[in-house]
């Protein structure tokens, strides 16, 4: 049987890894104008840049050709029946893999899920929570996928303890000062999905770890794009999909888990995949014995989506050949010519001046005038709506135009997009 999509594409992450290997040939200097260079050329991978100006990331992100061709080959093998099952489980463990470097943590710290929500959902469920028993969030801010996992335990008897945002972030200190010796979890996003504010997390995990305090955290809009760092931040738990910035598919997520807390915890759903077999059978129950599998595995549940695996595998490498740490100052440096192009022709970017708080999501507006695709504010839909009648793929979240940016963007559309902008403003609107 051929199992030519189920292994190591040569292709896929082999640009990004070339690259990296020519640029470790010189300084560090001449290296960070290299990968610099080379990321500027990454839209060349992405059919839909010659359509759009993709500012989307943060609703979904570009699906590059190489995993297009990688999901057609596997598609025909499917049709042919010259797929071999296992084969998918190499697949599976390597995929894991490759996600545990992305966040600096282990293979036995990863677990897959359907989607973040599920993720987050199984966090929530698997805590030995007591009546009393506390948690701190800032709902306001938080996508609803990292508000109702949190709030279904109040029929456990779990206080849930709401911080009010300030300017569009969540108050650091104040989340910290409702910490208490009852207080279980702190949640939050890496970064919010409106206003795409970055939360300050070296501080809320330092502040956390040094009072037992699991900090579980809402990656949707991070990974893919922005290095994310599990250890140094010191999150216990990180949920993550793969069709933003890990330029994936619907249906698919991960769910890291410190191996730490995971071997603490109880999953509220079972499956082979999540219990130690050692030597058995998959299908031998013995005496109806079992063992919770190490780390983050015993949350795994069921067979798994392997095509959208599959994609994963691919991109995953594609990144990992650039360096997040790369992609990430790169991005950002997008981010920044683009904030503070709009701030120039007067308008109302969120956060202001760019600072520790901008990402890779910059949004125009005022929070709350609207809801999903509109804003109540007219002039803010009137430049929505010109920005889109000349192909600029943006979203509207929570009232406010929200750009945002990946490694397949380059100055030029930075440049497209202020140029639009001045159109639009020059007109009167």
């Amino acid at each position: 049987m051929r199992t030519i999509s189920l292994t190591p594409s040569p292709s896929p992450g082999g640009r990004g890894e070339r690259v990296r290997k020519l640029a470790k040939s010189g300084t560090s200097d001449d290296e960070a104008r290299f990968m610099t260079t080379e990321l500027a050329q990454a839209y060349r991978d992405f059919p839909a840049t010659e359509r759009w100006t993709y500012m989307d990331v943060s609703a979904r992100g570009l699906l590059p050709r190489f995993a297009r061709d990688a999901l057609v080959a596997h598609l025909d093998e499917r049709m042919h029946a010259e797929l071999d099952k296992y084969g998918y489980f190499d697949m599976i463990e390597r995929v894991r893999g490759r996600f545990a470097q992305h966040l600096h943590a282990g293979a036995d710290e990863i677990a897959f899920t359907k989607n973040v929500t599920e993720g987050l959902a199984a966090i929530a469920a698997s805590i030995d929570w007591r009546s009393g028993d506390n948690l701190v969030i800032c709902p306001e801010i938080e996508h609803p996928a990292n508000v109702y996992a949190w709030l279904n335990l109040q029929r456990r008897g779990v206080e849930i303890r709401m911080v009010a945002p300030r300017l569009g972030t969540l108050p650091v200190e104040e989340a910290i000062a409702r910490i208490d010796a009852r207080t279980r979890v702190l949640t939050c996003a890496t970064v919010s999905f409106a206003p795409g504010f970055r939360t300050d997390l070296a501080t809320l995990g330092a502040a956390c770890r040094s009072r037992g305090v699991m900090l579980v955290v809402d990656a949707a809009q991070s990974v893919g794009v922005l290095d994310n760092d599990v250890a140094s931040l010191n999150i216990d738990a990180l949920a993550a999909s793969t069709q933003k910035g890990l330029l994936g598919l619907y249906g698919m997520g991960f769910l890291y888990c410190r191996r730490e807390i995971a071997d603490r915890l109880q999953p509220a759903y079972l499956s082979r995949f999540g219990v130690d077999l050692g030597d058995a059978s998959e299908a031998d129950l013995g005496s109806f014995e079992y063992r919770l599998a190490g780390g983050a595995r015993r949350f795994d549940l069921g067979n798994y989506n392997f095509t959208a695996a599959l994609n994963a595998d691919s991109t995953l490498e594609y990144l990992a050949g650039f360096g997040q740490e790369a992609i990430e100052n790169y991005v950002l440096g997008l981010s920044h010519r683009l904030a503070r192009g709009l701030l120039a022709l007067g308008l109302p970017v969120g956060g202001g001046e760019p600072g520790p708080h901008l990402a890779h999501i910059v949004t125009v507006g005022r929070l709350s005038q609207g809801g999903h695709d509109s804003t109540g504010d007219a002039r803010m839909q009137s430049l929505h709506d010109h920005l889109a009648e000349h192909r600029v793929k943006l979203s509207i979240r929570r009232g406010v135009l929200r750009l945002s940016l990946h490694l397949y963007n380059t100055e030029h559309d930075v440049d497209r997009v202020l140029e639009l902008a001045a159109e639009w403003s020059r007109r009167g609107a």
